[in-house]
């Protein structure tokens, strides 16, 4: 009984630490820069993105700003850094080339396992309905980045090493659109020089804006055992533990924190 009390009120003290600190993760912010360039333009051009198709989707909730439409049709998009407020189509943008970029993950790996009836059944390649045409006739077909083999060395041990809640798939397996974006990314900075320990940073960094809710749990429970968040590695963060559908109900098993909302959506 005096273990059951004792429990309650350091589930009860590690709740109002939170809510007194907040619950958005501090200092993850990545110091790599990212260089977008004119991929948006290029995939727009060969029809990876509709632009008709996507500009409605997003007059739908409220247009697309200037900022997101020159990651679109420009070519100057250097240092950019992905926040709350662009996330969302920082998100199907990298959605985009992750299908898109030719990469062996995606020829070579569990997409293409026989098992599960072919590449094009999963969310992230039937889900893709902003192209024109069908998504599968993009699929791994664009060198829009070229990568050493190195860097395809570096891009397949960071995306085995990095889950998301939404399921209990690695990147390795990027079969709902969080993956495929998150492929993106890591290609992305891989193709521009960043390390092992910037790409683990800087997807924490995003998966703390797509899964908002779901690293404001994590948090909690790390405040629960006296684990400093911003000092805990984020491989250790992004691994399977804490960052896979299944880690994630374990973590939420043991605060059940109230009002907690779903998950993000894996569509457009």
């Amino acid at each position: 009984m005096k273990n059951k009390i004792k429990n309650v009120l350091v589930i009860t003290a590690g709740i109002i630490l939170i809510m007194l600190l907040g619950f958005v993760p501090v200092n993850r912010q990545s110091s790599f820069s990212l260089n977008w360039g004119d991929i948006g333009m290029r995939m727009v051009e060969a029809g990876v993105i509709d632009k008709v198709k996507f500009e409605s989707l997003y007059a739908q909730r409220g247009g697309l700003n200037a900022k997101n439409k020159k990651l679109l049709y420009d070519t100057d998009n250097e240092n950019l850094t992905i926040t709350l407020e662009n996330s969302e189509v920082m998100l199907n943008l990298l959605w985009a080339l992750g299908l898109s970029n030719k990469n062996p993950i995606l020829e070579n790996g569990p997409m293409m396992d026989k098992q599960y009836g072919g590449a094009e059944n999963f969310a992230s390649t039937g889900g893709w309905t902003l192209a024109k045409g069908d998504a599968m006739t993009y699929y791994s077909m664009h060198s829009f980045i070229k990568l050493t083999a190195e860097q395809q060395t570096l891009v397949e041990r960071t995306a085995k090493n990095i889950y998301r809640p939404c399921c209990d798939n690695s990147t390795y397996f990027p079969d709902c659109n969080h993956g495929m974006a998150m492929l993106g990314l890591l290609e992305l900075m891989a193709s521009q020089g960043a390390s092992e320990a910037d790409m683990y940073k800087m997807a924490l960094q995003i998966n703390t804006l797509w899964f908002p809710d779901t690293y404001e749990a994590i948090k909690t429970f790390f405040a629960f055992k006296n684990m400093n968040w911003n000092t805990v590695d984020p491989k250790k963060i992004l691994g399977a533990e804490y960052s896979s559908a299944s880690g994630y109900q374990k973590v939420l098993s043991q605060i059940k924190p109230s009002g907690q909302k779903g998950g993000a959506s894996c569509g457009t």
